[in-house]
């Protein structure tokens, strides 16, 4: 099992704590199925070039990084997942304290690895905007989302509206990490509306968190009517309440001529 990075450094009344559905994109990524899918996928002769050279490097984004200890563990073990070291990681988040703990957690990572020297990630940093809007088209690798999944009644503004006290401002930057509207995916639909324009295009592909009250099994029939060339499957799981399964993982991605399944 790989280490996970230390977030002992954030500052939890601001931002999204870890918690099993991390914990859950930690393991689907370590795990051997999904190591196989991306060494295969971002180190084989995917999209050759006149000279031969081999594929560039995987460019991996989070989407609301939170802590920073999803991002911080890819760019980590970037060779142990990808089987090779020169994977470019960034983050974008709304919340501009989740971008400076995500910093910090990364130079964390960054350190434990060097006093075991091992090989890590080049990290890019991060960015304080609404999901994939500061994302140039076509350059994603690789994208991870963990939404705000749970059903809410409505969702909070991107900003911090009438907040007077720091109690009502901390409580909207939580707020913004979990509630996520009617079926809990309103920003999941979003973020999912942008996948075919922001993932490139012979390799592209997407990890995307859901619970069971975001109807996993439709959102996936949806995906699918998007074309012959996308692929979802459901690659991470966690326990089942009341015979459903608490949180799922899919994986969506690019298929094309060059492209390993």
């Amino acid at each position: 099992m790989l280490p996970t990075p230390s977030t002992s450094h954030v500052a939890f009344e601001r931002v999204y704590e870890p918690a099993e559905d991390s914990f859950l994109l930690l393991d689907t990524l370590s795990s051997e199925s999904e190591k196989e899918f991306l060494k295969n996928r971002f180190n084989g002769d995917i999209n050759p070039s006149p000279d031969h050279k081999s594929p560039s490097s995987p460019l991996v984004v989070e989407i609301g990084t939170g802590s920073g200890v999803v991002l911080s563990f890819i760019h980590a073990h970037a060779e142990t997942i990808f089987g090779r070291a020169d994977v470019l990681t960034a983050g974008v988040d709304v919340n501009l304290h989740a971008c400076k703990a995500t910093i910090e957690t990364v130079n964390v990572a960054e350190k434990e690895q060097a006093a075991q020297i091992q090989s890590h990630g080049l990290y890019l940093g991060n960015l304080s905007a609404d999901l994939t809007s500061a994302l140039k088209h076509g350059e994603v690798d690789v994208l991870i989302f963990n939404p705000p999944y749970v059903p809410t009644p409505d969702l909070p503004a991107l900003n911090q509206g009438g907040a007077s006290s720091p109690f009502e401002v901390d409580s909207h930057l939580l707020a913004l990490s979990y509630a996520g509207g009617n079926d809990g995916m309103e920003v999941t639909n979003r973020l999912l509306s942008s996948l075919p324009e922001i993932l490139s295009k012979s390799r592209g592909c997407a990890y995307v968190l859901l619970c069971a009250q975001n109807k996993p099994e439709t959102v996936k029939d949806r995906i699918r009517q998007w074309g012959k060339e996308w692929m979802v499957e459901t690659v991470g799981r966690s326990g089942k309440t009341a015979g459903w399964e608490k949180l799922q993982i899919l994986r969506i991605w690019r298929i094309s001529s060059h492209s390993a399944i």
